[in-house]
């Protein structure tokens, strides 16, 4: 059997014996036909908004108007998105003052040639452009999060007339699904508002998961900040493998999203099948543009291998390992138990950098050999307590090796963070 695997921006070949796959778990993004182009999904979505006015109604005498904008480590397709929100707010109020603000997160800084690449050279120099810094001292405060965290938001959001965001809805390892309210927060909020929502409790609570929104207390802090940051209209897409609207969902954030999650569903859920060996990807660039992103797909794994199997991730990882914090966590720990360990002990307001997503590595190490196949040197892989492989090849002798046998089963999920594994 050969399995076609995203990694980076090409695609990674697994070759192995038929009898050993016990199954491959795809989603149904790419044999979808929303028997419309994007342009047109796109617009009718904007049209027909769910829960709101249209947009150019929702303009009309408004002074300043931010645009809440994913950053580089998301695909989402702004170039087709952006101009038609900026065409649809100028309609009734052409003299507006429009500001596009990058919701990073903690992420790093968007770099100029990602705002090209995302946006367009044209766009990038015409509109206005800010890309938000978590570390700001330039933040208003909004209020207290049902977590008793302090709601902290950039200031040209907090004050702006009309808010508004775009974005994509996939599914997502401890908020359950991306999109909506998350353009808010962790999008644009302050360093400290969002580790009070990452916490070890809440990642560890076990509706922390893929594709679980009710009684998610991640999700549930999200929503109230995007009420109180008055996120008035969002429009979210859901895309395939090549990074193409396949649904798009306007309006009210909660309302629209949920409409958008439902669609996402119907196409992406499907069930276990346990394995000795799990292959997974994150879905190649821009998702796996480091190891701190790939955590993604270990999760998506994580729930369909057998119990002390082992998890292959196939992941460019052209970044590196993505989080300084991170990197430390691991690299000086003496086993991914004690990283599992030191967190879990860590009160809910006192969260450090890269915590969570340590924390959900570390809980899948403890309980899992993982095989990155990246282009990232060796010492750093086996650093973060994971075992570097140079291809496939190399990568399931070592998981053989790791079993003590070398006819374990096989499940493969080619595109690890768009299956949600019930």
């Amino acid at each position: 059997m050969r399995i076609q695997i995203p990694y980076g921006k090409e695609t990674l070949e697994a070759n192995v014996e038929d009898k050993r796959v016990v199954g491959v778990i795809n989603s149904k993004l790419d044999t979808f036909s929303a028997g419309k182009g994007e342009h047109e999904l796109i617009s009718d979505a904007m049209q027909n908004p769910i829960g709101t006015a249209p947009l150019c109604e929702l303009a009309k005498g408004k002074s300043k108007v931010v645009i809440i904008a994913s950053d580089h480590t998301r695909p989402v397709p702004s170039k087709l998105i952006i101009p038609d929100m900026l065409r649809e707010i100028r309609k009734t109020n052409p003299r507006v003052d429009i500001t596009i603000l990058i919701a990073t997160g903690c992420h790093r800084s968007t770099r100029k040639e990602e705002l090209y690449d995302k946006f367009g050279e044209e766009l990038v120099k015409k509109e206005k452009i800010i890309i938000h810094d978590c570390d700001s001292t330039d933040m208003k405060y909004l209020g207290k999060l049902p977590s008793g965290g302090e709601l902290w938001i950039n200031r040209l959001a907090a004050e702006a007339d009309l808010l508004i965001a775009e974005g994509f809805i996939e599914p997502h390892f401890f908020a359950g699904y991306s999109g909506g309210r998350k353009s808010v927060l962790p999008g644009i909020s302050r360093r400290d508002t969002i580790y009070a929502n990452h916490c070890a409790e809440f990642i560890e609570d076990p509706n922390s998961r893929y594709g679980q929104i009710k009684d998610n207390l991640i999700h549930r802090d999200m929503i109230y900040a995007a009420h109180k940051a008055r996120l008035a209209y969002i429009l979210n897409v859901v895309i395939n493998s090549a990074h193409k609207v396949i649904g798009a969902f306007a309006g009210d954030v909660e309302l629209a999203h949920k409409e958008g999650v439902m669609f996402l569903e119907s196409l992406c859920k499907a069930g276990r099948i346990p394995a000795d060996i799990v292959v997974a990807s994150n879905n190649g660039y821009p998702m796996d543009q480091n190891i701190y992103q790939t955590v993604k797909g270990m999760a998506a794994a994580e729930k369909t291998v057998k119990t002390g199997g082992v998890i292959i991730m196939a992941a460019a990882c052209d970044d590196g390992c993505g989080g300084d914090a991170f990197y430390k966590i691991f690299s000086h720990a003496q086993s991914a138990q004690d990283v599992l360990d030191k967190i879990l002990k860590v009160p809910r307001h006192r969260t450090q950098a890269d915590q969570w997503q340590a924390q959900i590595m570390a809980r899948i190490l403890s309980q899992h050999a993982v095989i990155l196949i990246s282009k990232c040197p060796e010492k750093m892989v086996k650093n973060l307590h994971i075992v570097p492989a140079f291809d496939f090849k190399d990568a399931l002798a070592k998981a053989d090796r790791i079993l003590g046998f070398n006819n374990g089963t096989i499940t493969f999920i080619p595109e690890g963070i768009t299956s949600i594994i019930q």
